[in-house]
C-alpha cells in the first residue's frame, strides 16, 4: 500500500448493484465498484495522468468518462492530455501517481510514409516519455496502443498477423497472470472487448506475458515491476463500443455495413470483469 493511505476494511471488489443495472452496463456507478470505501486518504493524492489520441470529440470524452468511472477517479484526479492536438508539455513524473496510455485509431506497424505528422509526432513524444517511465519503473498501464507504444519500446514484434473483429473474446490468465497484483480479483478466464489491426506477435525476453486469447497470444504482459500492457480494452463496457463502432464504422476495423450487426451483438453482451485491471491500478498506485 502507498504510503499516505490505509485499507478500509471493506472488500474493495465487491461488486453493487443498484438501480440501472442492466446487460450492457452491469454496475453502473460512479466507479465499476463500490468507491466510498476504496481508499481511506490520510494526505494528498497525486493525480494519474490519462494520454489520448483520439480526434474525434465524443470518442476522447466517452473514453475520459470511462477511464473515470472503472479507476474510480474524480475529474481532479485523473489529468488528460489529449497527444492529436498539441505536443505533450513538459511533464515531471513526480507529480503523477501513474500515466495510462488510451486506445487510439493509430497503427504502429504502418510504415513511416502512411503515418500523418501528428502520429509521427506523438509517437517520438511518447518513446522519449517512454525512456523515463522505463528507467524509473514508473507505474504506467498502456490499453489497446498501449501495447504498440511500450511493446516497441521495448523490442516486440508488432505486425498485423494477431488483429481480431470488434466485439468480445475469452481471455485466459496466465500463470504468471493468476499470481500479478494487476489481475487481482479477475478469474482465469473472462470476457473483455477487443477490436484491434495490430497486435504483439513476439515479446522480448523480458517481458512477463499475462494474458491471451485463441486468436492472440499476447493480450497482456508485463515489463520489470510496474509497467503493464493490455491489447483488449479494460475501459470498454457495452455502451462504450457501440459508441466507438458508430464513430470509427468507416475507420477500415470492419466493413461499414456490419455497423448495425456489431452494435447488437455488443448490446448483448456481459463484459464485466477487464474494468478491475483499472481500478486495481489506481488501488495499487495512488499515492
Amino acid at each position: 500500500m502507498s504510503p499516505g493511505f490505509r485499507r478500509d476494511p471493506y472488500n474493495v471488489m465487491q461488486p453493487r448493484q443498484c438501480e440501472g443495472v442492466s446487460v450492457r452496463n452491469p454496475l453502473p456507478l460512479a466507479t465499476h465498484f463500490v468507491r466510498q470505501p476504496f481508499l481511506a486518504q490520510t494526505g494528498p493524492v497525486k493525480p494519474f495522468l490519462l494520454l489520448a489520441t483520439r480526434a474525434e470529440d465524443a470518442a476522447a470524452d466517452d473514453e475520459y468518462q470511462a477511464y473515470l468511472r472503472y479507476c474510480g477517479l474524480k475529474p481532479e484526479e485523473l489529468v488528460r492530455i489529449r497527444l492529436e492536438s498539441a505536443p505533450l508539455p513538459s511533464l515531471e513524473l513526480s507529480d503523477y501517481s501513474g500515466v495510462i496510455v488510451g486506445g487510439s485509431p493509430y497503427t504502429s506497424s504502418d510504415p513511416v510514409e502512411e503515418k500523418s505528422a501528428a502520429q509521427i509526432r506523438v509517437e517520438t513524444e511518447l518513446s522519449s516519455l517512454l525512456d523515463r517511465i522505463v528507467a524509473e519503473d514508473f507505474p504506467f498501464l498502456g490499453a489497446c496502443y498501449g501495447v504498440g507504444t511500450l511493446g516497441v519500446h521495448q523490442g516486440a514484434v508488432i505486425d498485423r498477423r494477431f488483429g481480431e473483429a470488434v466485439g468480445a473474446t475469452r481471455i485466459t490468465l496466465t500463470a504468471d497472470g493468476e499470481r500479478d497484483p494487476m489481475l487481482r480479483g479477475v478469474p482465469r478466464t473472462f470476457d473483455a472487448f477487443v477490436g484491434h489491426k495490430e497486435a504483439c506477435s513476439k515479446l522480448p525476453e523480458h517481458a512477463v506475458l499475462l494474458a491471451s486469447s485463441e486468436a492472440c497470444p499476447v493480450h497482456m504482459f508485463r515489463i520489470k515491476n510496474n509497467l503493464y500492457a493490455t491489447q483488449f480494452h479494460p475501459e470498454l463496457d457495452a455502451d462504450g463500443l457501440i459508441t466507438r463502432i458508430n464513430i470509427y464504422k468507416n475507420a477500415g476495423y470492419f466493413p461499414p455495413h456490419a455497423a448495425d450487426e456489431l452494435i447488437e451483438t455488443a448490446s448483448q453482451s456481459f463484459v464485466t470483469e477487464p474494468m478491475r485491471v483499472l481500478r486495481n491500478f489506481t488501488e495499487r498506485y495512488a499515492r
